[in-house]
């Protein structure tokens, strides 16, 4: 089968309309992932055991199973007791509750990194709980997370073509509608693969950037 240039661009409207939910998912996704890996992170830290065993349960459950198996029962189980999410809705949950597991222990090293001095400055200080954290061990503690935590976001990204299986209208969901339809596969699923791969090696670039300002921690 020879490459059509015409198809090409008779289909890549369909394809651009793709990346935008692609990324659109990626984005949303991120910012749930650090909410929750955040939360998870202090609920850890918590003093009360019982708070701190069970989310250290759940996030180990959430990271030993695998990310479509949890989307799947987001979308097509949850519906069963009434609680019925947009696909792409579900799709984000998915993949924020999945990498918020991740990023938790990205923000644990990072907090754990964070030296004994300056939590014993802010009690001399007679700080609150809560200004230590927004104040003197947060603003400490996240710069030198932002590398890890935009590999994070690089592998989410590529970890998107799954939610097709829950109807996400995401790239290559659309790759695979057009290839159905036409039965040409070879340009829409190779441009899938390009589209993937320009806009891995842009974030990979801004990667390096983030390492280069904040410096490099240990993985």
């Amino acid at each position: 089968m020879e490459w059509d240039w015409n198809f090409v661009w008779q289909i890549m409207p369909t394809l651009i309309q793709g990346v935008k939910i692609t990324i659109l998912a990626t984005l949303l996704g991120s910012v749930l992932a650090a909410i929750v890996g955040l939360g998870i992170a202090l609920a850890r830290r918590s003093p009360n055991k019982a708070l701190s065993r069970t989310v250290g349960f759940l996030a180990e459950f959430i990271r030993g199973t695998p990310l479509l198996v949890q989307l799947y029962f987001i979308f097509y189980v949850l519906p069963d007791i009434g609680i019925l999410l947009p696909p792409l809705v579900a799709g984000v949950i998915g993949l924020g509750l999945h990498y918020g597991t991740y990023t938790a222990e990205v923000y644990r090293a990072g907090i754990d990194n964070v030296q004994r001095g300056q939590w014993e400055a802010a009690k001399a200080c007679n700080l609150s709980a809560g200004q230590t954290w927004t104040h003197i061990i947060i603003p400490q503690a996240i710069p030198p997370m932002i590398p890890a935590l935009a590999n994070y976001f690089i592998a989410m990204f590529k970890e998107t073509p799954l939610l097709s299986a829950i109807t996400v209208l995401e790239l290559m969901n659309q790759a695979k509608s057009v290839a159905n339809t036409y039965y040409r596969y070879i340009e829409p699923i190779t441009l899938v693969g390009a589209f993937f791969l320009v806009i891995s090696l842009f974030s990979v670039v801004l990667l390096r950037w983030l390492e280069r300002r904040y410096g490099k921690i240990e993985r």
